[in-house]
């Protein structure tokens, strides 16, 4: 790689690119390539690393406490809870529906890890989500009373796509 390209692409922000380039042109060396599919394979490297950039951004600013899916979730030691109708809640269509979800039950049987694995199901797929605790959030809204900004608090809870309430 020249000192140009490799500086061009530091001014870019193109860091998968400048990381795999040297790689992939071997590749391209070896198995023969057009200089078509060589850039297709820069710019599609790029674009899936701004892809997950773009969900760790979307998972650390909706707060989640943990990283739970539902697919690692103990449904075997938890017989109270419906795997279909948590597979049914996975395909987010309550999120396009704009209906809630409340998952009740004893302390200990899940119900934060089956919402945190919801949640995280709906950021994977683009929503804007949030992780809350019911306390922080009162606190939050009455401190908002305090200095004036309920409208902004309001605003923004009402630009998220998932409001977990824990």
């Amino acid at each position: 790689m020249t000192e140009e390209l490799e500086q061009l692409l530091k001014n870019l922000k193109l860091r998968r690119v400048l990381e795999i380039y040297d790689e992939q042109l071997r590749a391209a060396d070896k198995d023969e390539i057009s200089y078509s599919d060589f850039v297709t394979r820069l710019v599609r490297a790029q674009w899936q690393a701004k892809q997950e950039g773009a969900l760790e951004w979307r998972i650390r600013r909706a707060n989640l406490p943990e990283r739970w899916t539902l697919e690692t979730f103990p449904f075997a030691r938890q017989p109270g809870v419906n795997r279909k109708q948590i597979r049914g809640f996975a395909e987010l269509e309550f999120i396009a529906k704009a209906e809630n979800i409340v998952l009740v039950g004893d302390t200990g049987r899940g119900k934060t890890g089956l919402a945190c694995g919801l949640l995280l199901k709906a950021l994977e797929n683009g929503y804007r989500c949030q992780f809350v605790k019911a306390q922080d959030l009162f606190d939050e809204m009455y401190a908002s009373l305090a200095d004036r900004s309920s409208r902004q608090l309001l605003k923004h809870l009402t630009r998220l796509d998932v409001l977990l309430i824990d």
